[in-house]
């Protein structure tokens, strides 16, 4: 890899929301499965698997990172791309196409 490609981040930690894991790095943004509230509300998630700070000190949970939270606001509520589902029957003029379009919230990170 190109040193001018590297990148590095000095924090950045791993959240849970949705069941689903997400790396967090401030001011960036980030698609999640649907929350509840309004563009521009802060959103404060505490349930951090991981953390790395600025001293290069790495901090695992167990689950959790006690007193670790990250903190977000919500960019916009936007339907995400959408997925196809076909099915063919055994005989002729069988054929299902059916379409789904899960809501996401995009994020952006605040702070870790």
């Amino acid at each position: 890899m190109n040193q001018d490609t590297k990148v590095s981040f000095e924090k950045y930690a791993i959240f849970q929301t949705g069941g689903k894991q997400y790396q967090a790095i401030p001011g960036r943004t980030l698609a999640v499965e649907k929350l509840e509230g309004e563009a521009g509300k802060m959103l404060e998630f505490k349930e951090v698997l991981f953390r790395k700070n600025s001293e290069n000190a790495f901090e695992f949970g167990e689950p959790y990172v006690n007193g670790a939270s990250v903190k977000a606001s919500i960019v916009k509520t936007m339907k995400g791309p959408k997925l196809v589902i076909y099915k063919f029957g055994r005989r002729k003029k069988l054929r299902t196409r059916k379409g789904h379009r899960q809501p996401i919230t995009v994020l952006r990170i605040e702070s870790v």
